[in-house]
């Protein structure tokens, strides 16, 4: 990991640097023309797109006819191969995820207004969703719990899910028996930027969804971005990113093993930060961390994340921490620090907060109950986490009576006069006309 010391005397220039979104897959200029290529395609060729991709990227020539949609018997034999430790797990992580979306879904209501019409807002499901699960060297089997469970809350009726193959042309069983448990209504074999096309706008068997939902690589994040307004799109979850600010009297090891489980993934460009006022907690987690990556198994794949953007910055204080970390807008903010709560109220641009010593971001990874579907590459900014009410449709809601519109009467005369637009004004006045009523 690279460091950044407060006696540098670049000191401020290194740290714009590393909170520059340039510095974010997320606006990667290769990417974004590889992805518009595959958009284009998929946009003129379809379902014929989608398969070349497929055996492009994933090495999987699938059969239209056979192999493209996971069949009920497949399912089936997943739920079989199931373990009964999985099936737990799944069972309770699915608990506590559905119990936090039902506290957060949005409900009806209704009110009255000062002329005394009755206004309000309803809540609707969203017919037809689109989720993605991202499969490949990692298969995100908590991803499937994470995103369909609170589709299945909201009360959304189709859950149309796609997900990596191999080479084979197999789907991680496991993933399939979670998406199952969870609620999914379809499970197509296909990944990457065509599946956000196909769901988006439609590819043989997927008819286009409403709206697109789930993490993915910096291919997936791009697809969503470019598409916006083609459907619609929950967040930009991209590459995991984890954000340590942390005291000096914070335990190295914990944190070094929480940085490197970030860095995992595997796709090199996630991104993790340690921030803290003291460089000696600086060496000690740089020293943690070269000891415990030899006892991982996918260190292949951690190393190049730390190369590539894997900083350690010394703040002044905790109270400069929690300014950088929310340039940074990470997407997981660990607090190893005494009275968490206090300095939590400074953070707010992180996408999930974790507090304490003994709250590692695995906890929300998997089980805890919010969604684990994030903001990142500094997109925190602007878009906080996936919730229930983002598989919910608002309409507003408006009904006077003819005392509550006279009442109205001079106002909507006033604004419609102001703006010069007669007729709106007329729409309300021929209401109370004698020779219109007639």
């Amino acid at each position: 990991m690279k460091r950044i010391d407060l006696k540098s005397a670049d000191y401020e220039e290194q740290l714009n640097h590393v909170c520059s979104s340039a510095q974010s897959s997320l606006f990667d200029p290769t990417i974004e023309q590889r992805t518009r290529a595959i958009l284009d395609a998929v946009q003129s060729r379809g379902i014929e797109a989608v398969l070349e991709f497929t055996k492009q990227f994933d090495g999987a020539e699938l059969d239209l006819e056979n192999d493209f949609r996971v069949s009920a018997k497949t399912i089936s034999q997943a739920k079989q191969l199931a373990s009964p430790e999985l099936k737990n797990a799944v069972r309770v992580a699915s608990a506590n995820i559905a119990a936090f979306a039902e506290s957060s879904k949005r409900r009806n209501w209704q009110g009255v207004n000062a002329q005394g019409a009755k206004v309000g807002e309803k809540f609707d499901p969203f017919h037809r969703v689109g989720i993605y699960i991202p499969g490949g060297s990692a298969p995100l089997v908590s991803t499937a719990l994470m995103t369909i469970v609170l589709a299945k809350v909201a009360g959304c009726r189709e859950i149309i899910v796609c997900t990596p193959c191999n080479a084979q042309g197999e789907v991680n069983p496991a993933l399939l028996y979670a998406a199952d448990q969870a609620g999914a209504t379809e499970i197509y074999r296909v990944g990457g930027a065509q599946a956000i096309a196909a769901l988006a706008l439609g590819a043989g068997p997927i008819r286009p969804t409403q709206k697109i939902f789930g993490p993915g690589n910096a291919y997936v994040v791009a697809a969503k971005r470019l598409l916006f307004g083609h459907v619609a799109i929950d967040l930009l979850p991209g590459p995991s990113e984890v954000l340590v600010l942390a005291d000096s009297e914070a335990n190295p090891e914990f944190i070094a093993a929480d940085l490197l489980a970030q860095a995992e993934h595997g796709s090199g460009h996630e991104r993790v930060w340690l921030v803290t006022p003291s460089k000696r907690l600086m060496t000690s987690v740089e020293r943690a961390m070269k000891r415990q990556i030899k006892t991982l198994s996918r260190a292949r794949y951690i190393e190049p994340a730390l190369e590539n953007n894997g900083w350690m910055i010394q703040c002044r204080d905790l109270d400069h921490g929690a300014e950088i970390a929310n340039r940074l807008a990470p997407e997981h903010c660990e607090l190893h620090t005494k009275q968490q709560r206090q300095l939590a109220k400074k953070i707010t641009t992180a996408g999930a907060l974790f507090l304490g010593g003994y709250s590692p971001t695995v906890t929300g990874d998997y089980l805890a109950g919010p969604s684990h579907t994030l903001p990142t590459g500094g997109a925190g900014l602007s878009f906080a986490g996936l919730t229930v009410d983002q598989f919910q449709r608002r309409t507003s809601v408006v009904q006077y009576t003819a005392s509550s519109l006279k009442k109205s009467l001079p106002y909507l005369s006033c604004f419609a006069e102001m703006e010069g637009l007669d007729a709106h004004g007329r729409s309300a006045e021929i209401r109370f006309d004698d020779s219109a009523s007639k």
